[in-house]
Formats: structure tokens, C-alpha cells, sequence
């Protein structure tokens, strides 16, 4: 906790000069306890300007991939990510998806804010896609609730998601808690999953403006 206070002190500023972040909402967020983050992904750049508009540390998962490189730069690079608040899992293969859940049911059972991207992917042409269930699990199992939140303008600055961003601007709006606490006891029941994951995206879509496409990003890319 103490690398990512520093982290944040050191790279907050800095990317506040380049991005200019204006949020709204941020009272949304409760100061304590568990409360999962749940929000549109445009681009790489998402997962280091959502945290640093927080009042609280923010955990989110990434890929290993960013943590097992070898030499200075890879050792720089895991202490980076993983002070900036990611935990690394190995989502490749049929398990990735499992193993990321029970990893954010730990953060959020330990009282924590976990950041989550119900897309599962970047959008591949900026318009919102389905979500997958997984947030859906997520509140039902820990009673946690839900902050709608939407990136706005990340793209403009990293197109593709590559590559250096520019300097430039950026919102980061937050929506009211969501609680789905009715639902209690039926998190294995896919149509209430899909129920509670399309309320949830609803408001992601109303937040940021975006249109929506009922198509999971993974097949849009595919296509």
C-alpha cells in the first residue's frame, strides 16, 4: 500500500499535467469497504487515469505478461503495475476467467475498491459492447456494490490503444452505487446474471454517452 501511496504522489501529478482529468462524481464512491468499479474500456491508458481520480486505492486485474519480464526494464515494469494497484493473473485458456473472479472476490472481501471492465476487452471502435457476467457473480457472491463509471476522451489520446498517448483531455465520470442485494442467494442463475450485468451497462452507457452494440467485443474483434 505504501508503493502505490508513493506511486500515486510521484505519477498522480504528472498525469494529471498530461491528461487534465475532469471527474465528476467521485462522492459516489463509498470511503471504505468493499465497492466494485465498473466501467467502459477505450484504451490502454484507462487503467492509469481511473485510479489516480480516486480518493482510495483501486485494485484491477491485468495481464501476467506485464510482470514476468526479464532484465531491469521487466523488474521496473512489475513494480510499476503492480504498485499502480494491478494484480497480475494469467487470463489465457479456459481457467483465466475463473481465476479473475476469485481474485476479485479476495480484493473485495478484504474490504477493498475493485475496478473492473465488464467488456472484457477494449472496445475495438469506441462504442460500448456487452458485458460479460462476471460483474454480475461478483456483486451477488459479496453483497459489494457497484459504481457505474465511464472513461470519456481516452481514445482521442491512444488511438488503437498502442503506442505513446498524447497530451490532451479526459473525463472520468461516476455514477450513483448500484446494490443488487434482491438478488441474494441467485448467483448462479444466468438469467439474473444477465439481468444485473445489463442494468449495470445501462448506466455505464448512459455515463458515457456511448452507443451500445448487444455483441461481446471478443467477436466484434474476431470478425
Amino acid at each position: 500500500m505504501s508503493r502505490l501511496t508513493v506511486i500515486k504522489a510521484v505519477l498522480g501529478p504528472i498525469l494529471r499535467l498530461l491528461f487534465r482529468p475532469q471527474v465528476e462524481g467521485v462522492e459516489n464512491i463509498p470511503g471504505d469497504g468493499p465497492v466494485i468499479l465498473a466501467g467502459n474500456h477505450l484504451t490502454f491508458i484507462d487503467s492509469m487515469i481511473m485510479p489516480i481520480c480516486c480518493d482510495r486505492p483501486v485494485f484491477y486485474i491485468g495481464k501476467d505478461e506485464y510482470v514476468t519480464g526479464k532484465g531491469l526494464k521487466g523488474r521496473l515494469m512489475a513494480w510499476f503495475f503492480t504498485g499502480c494497484g494491478m494484480i497480475p493473473v494469467d487470463r489465457d485458456g479456459g481457467r483465466g476467467g475463473v481465476a479473475a473472479l476469485m481474485t476479485g472476490r479476495r480484493v473485495l472481501e478484504e474490504g477493498h475498491a475493485f475496478a473492473i471492465y465488464p467488456e472484457g476487452t477494449r472496445s475495438p471502435d469506441g462504442r460500448l459492447y456487452r458485458g460479460r457476467t462476471g460483474i454480475a457473480r461478483l456483486t451477488l457472491m459479496t453483497g459489494a456494490p457497484v459504481v457505474p463509471f465511464a472513461m470519456i476522451g481516452t481514445d482521442k489520446l491512444q488511438p488503437g490503444g498502442a503506442g505513446l498517448p498524447r497530451p490532451g483531455k479526459v473525463t472520468v465520470r461516476f455514477g450513483e452505487p448500484l446494490e443488487f442485494s434482491r438478488y441474494e442467494g441467485m448467483d448462479r442463475d444466468r438469467y439474473v446474471l444477465r439481468a444485473v450485468t445489463d442494468s449495470v451497462m445501462a448506466e455505464v452507457m448512459r455515463l458515457s454517452g456511448q452507443e451500445y452494440v448487444d455483441m461481446y467485443a471478443t467477436k466484434a474483434k474476431a470478425a
